[in-house]
């Protein structure tokens, strides 16, 4: 990380730095001129030495060269979710895919997607309220968000015709959630992280009703770890598409990709 700038003041990265942020100045840098007025620094700055997520201090996180709205209490995007994206950028199969983006969280991967194939037609969706209402300002007019629990919430008439299905299920296994960085266990939501005993209960749902939304040819992506790969693509081999597992060594990223024949 670079020195502080005359913005930074010395005295945020020291209390930053006590509080156990490795890029102290970084963080300083970005709270510093994302607030509006000095009591806003000062506000965000104790927001983050409590423990906040920074994303959540900011109100915003940098994905796939986009700025994404962030609320508290929504799941803050990762960077190696940007492998998934563009796996699904990769295997879109034409210049006006119909893609799908359910657990969409915060609407980043959707948003993304956007970005990356501007002639899409997206529908995003998700279980949790708070999501939802984060996805739709960042989808605005966009791409509709519906509020449900996977494929519920879905219009009927995409059923059969879904180019892209892209699914950041959650994936922690239920009693490792314990073990995750303060960060995630006590400022994100847990239906966000929870993928029940083995961690992949979410992904064998999604995959197990992909075929009647894909569209001959379709994929459904979903990230997972390297370690619990072999187990999802056996999941959606059984679901009847034909998968691949793809890796980012530099994102430290696993992605599972199914065919529907």
């Amino acid at each position: 990380m670079s020195a502080p700038t005359p913005l930074v003041s010395p005295s945020v990265v020291t209390r930053l730095r006590a509080a156990g942020c490795v890029f102290a100045e970084e963080e300083a840098r970005l709270i510093l001129t994302t607030a509006r007025t000095p009591e806003d620094a000062a506000r965000m700055v104790d927001q983050r030495v409590v423990g906040l997520p920074l994303e959540h201090v900011l109100g915003w996180a940098e994905f796939y060269g986009l700025r994404i709205a962030v609320d508290p209490g929504v799941f803050v995007p990762r960077r190696r979710t940007e492998h998934l994206v563009r796996q699904a950028a990769a295997l879109s199969g034409g210049p006006s895919p119909v893609i799908v983006d359910l657990c969409c969280g915060s609407g980043a991967v959707g948003a993304a997607l956007l970005a990356a194939l501007p002639g899409a037609e997206l529908h995003a969706a998700d279980i949790d309220p708070a999501a939802v209402r984060c996805a739709r300002r960042n989808l605005a007019a966009g791409a509709p968000v519906h509020e449900g629990d996977l494929y519920a919430p879905l219009p009927a008439t995409l059923k059969g015709r879904v180019d892209v299905l892209v699914a950041n299920a959650p994936y922690v296994p239920t009693e490792q959630i314990e073990f995750l960085p303060p960060e995630a266990r006590v400022h994100e939501p847990h239906v966000a992280l929870d993928g029940g005993s083995d961690g992949l209960a979410v992904q064998r749902r999604v995959a197990a009703e992909a075929l009647t939304w894909l569209a001959p040819g379709g994929h459904l992506l979903v990230e997972t770890s390297g370690r619990q790969a072999a187990a999802t693509a056996a999941s959606f081999t059984r679901a009847g598409l034909v998968a691949e597992v793809t890796h980012d060594e530099d994102l430290y990223a696993t992605v599972v990709s199914g065919r529907r024949p």
